[in-house]
């Protein structure tokens, strides 16, 4: 255990050693670089859909469309806040979320990339699985695609993020969002969850690397097909996936695996409006296990968090 500690404690040096293979931790994206070895960084939740599980419809208009002035305002909010990475979605990955059309999402998110490329200096990621709506955000400013899939439901994507040099986040996930379930208390029976999480991904960065992308971010799937157990066993094991050699993602955000954590015996669990302090608690966990990035809904906070994990870093 001391090990894998002193590894994420000292991930931040620039390089991770992983058997004979050195990989760098500052990753191309479409001509920007992040830079992560100076420290964990923060991603800032945009979400433009109205049914998203926690923020959906926040920056809907009332008749139609996306309130483009409304969302830039929270971006920029976000970024002062400390955010390096805006992650925009236009398409819903909470469990049931219908799914909607490439072009649908695409007005939901090309046009806000666009503002937000020419009005600020963030990095921008699009968060999708589908290669028409990836390439138009690439067009109109992304760095980098977040794809929930790791390049299983569109095998046309890789080929886009190549041609783009874009820089690509690979989560682990086996089900569409909609036919996924909420995390559950019932055990999956399959194979430990740590194992399949790391062979699914080594997976990935071979079909990445076969279409020539160097940049890539590895992302777990905190609540993606996963039970409750099986999320908290991810949680408290995500250093192993260091042995990848790639940064690793930390989605947590109010996620409801959190609200079970937090329900009484017997009693309903806390909507996600009440589960930041079980947020924050977990994605320190996290940082303490070996997470490049945190994806946030609430900026702020998780910019407090990096830093009293810094302070203790620095003291280990």
């Amino acid at each position: 255990m001391a090990g894998n500690c002193d590894l994420c404690f000292n991930l931040y040096a620039g390089t991770v050693r992983d058997d004979m293979m050195e990989v760098t931790f500052r990753i191309n994206c479409a001509g920007r670089v992040l830079d992560l070895s100076q420290g964990p960084v923060i991603m800032g939740i945009l979400n433009t859909t109205p049914d998203s599980f926690y923020d959906g419809g926040m920056f809907q208009k009332k008749v139609c469309g996306v309130d483009l002035e409304r969302a830039l305002d929270h971006a920029v909010a976000m970024i002062r806040a400390g955010a390096s990475i805006i992650d925009v979605g236009g398409e819903s990955s909470r469990p049931g979320a219908a799914v909607i059309s490439s072009a649908e999402e695409i007005e939901r998110t090309a046009p806000l990339i666009a503002v937000l490329r020419e009005r600020t200096d963030a990095l921008i990621s699009i968060d999708t699985y589908k290669a028409e709506v990836a390439e138009r955000a690439l067009l109109a400013g992304a760095h980098l695609v977040n794809d929930i899939s790791g390049f299983t439901f569109d095998k046309r994507l890789p080929c886009i993020c190549s041609k783009y040099k874009a820089a690509v986040i690979l989560m682990h996930t086996v089900v569409k969002p909609d036919s996924m379930g909420w995390s559950t208390g019932v055990e999956s029976g399959g194979e430990d969850i740590v194992a399949s999480v790391s062979r699914f991904l080594r997976t990935s960065i071979a079909r990445a690397e076969a279409h020539g992308i160097e940049g890539i971010i590895l992302d777990p799937g905190f609540g993606f097909g996963k039970n409750i157990a099986e999320n908290f066993r991810l949680l408290g094991q995500l250093s192993s996936l260091l042995t990848l050699g790639r940064p690793l993602l930390a989605g947590l955000s109010r996620k409801s695996f959190l609200g079970y954590a937090l329900a009484d015996p017997g009693h309903d669990i806390p909507p996600p409006s009440e589960r930041l302090a079980a947020t924050l608690a977990a994605e320190t966990i996290a940082l303490m296990h070996g997470a490049s990035i945190l994806r946030v809904h609430d900026v702020e906070e998780a910019v407090q968090c990096l830093r009293v994990w810094k302070v203790l870093s620095a003291e280990c």
